[in-house]
């Protein structure tokens, strides 16, 4: 008998995990640009067109949650109470994370490795550009949605850039305290004093829209 769609499904995620969890140990351990993609293969013991299968490039194995991220972002807009303007939602979700204590918001010798790795490698610095580019894309198209607006409209745009901007000043920001004290404690307040602070602003700049 085949196995069932739940099984293969099951089976599917744990593969792409066991990669996933090989790439991460095998890039802080040697630094991104020098794992080949065989060796990540062996370690995680399937086959080289396996690791394809699951992650097109050798950069998708280092940022493997963003869809998971992106999809945090569509739910807090979305799902948001009607009474609550888009941006103020994302600041909510921003302290809902941080009380939850979500591995999106995390300031430790873990998370400190992976920026090392990021700052210790070109293609990354270049990928991670990236990524920020993906999620303000995803941003702007969510606030438009939920604006009732075009895709395209520029204010939803705006508002994501900024936005985007924000949240990387408080991310860096929170890592550099972490850096300094090894207190995720204190990293989370500095976080979540930046995203604040610059709502204030960002509500000030998108007033007369609807993501205000």
């Amino acid at each position: 008998m085949s196995a069932t769609p739940d099984r293969r499904s099951r089976k599917r995620l744990a593969t792409r995990q066991a990669i996933s969890d090989a790439a991460t140990r095998l890039f802080h351990e040697h630094g991104f640009d020098r794992v080949t993609v065989d060796e990540i293969a062996d370690a995680a013991d399937v086959g080289r067109m396996t690791v394809f299968n699951h992650f097109p490039r050798k950069e998708d194995m280092f940022f493997d949650r963003n869809e998971e991220g992106m999809e945090l972002l569509r739910e807090a807009l979305r799902e948001r109470d009607h009474r609550v303007a888009p941006i103020e939602a994302l600041r909510l979700l921003a302290h809902r994370l941080v009380s939850e204590q979500s591995r999106f918001v995390e300031f430790s010798a873990t998370t400190q490795s992976f920026k090392e790795t990021i700052e210790r490698s070109e293609t990354l610095k270049a990928r991670a550009r990236a990524v920020r580019d993906e999620f303000a894309q995803v941003v702007a198209v969510a606030l438009s949605e939920c604006a009732g607006r075009k895709p395209t409209d520029p204010d939803a745009h705006l508002a994501a850039g900024l936005l985007l901007a924000t949240w990387t000043v408080a991310f860096i920001q929170g890592h550099e305290v972490f850096r300094q004290n090894r207190d995720e404690a204190e990293a989370k307040v500095t976080f979540l004093a930046i995203v604040d602070k610059a709502t204030i602003g960002l509500k000030a700049a998108m007033a007369g829209t609807p993501y205000a």
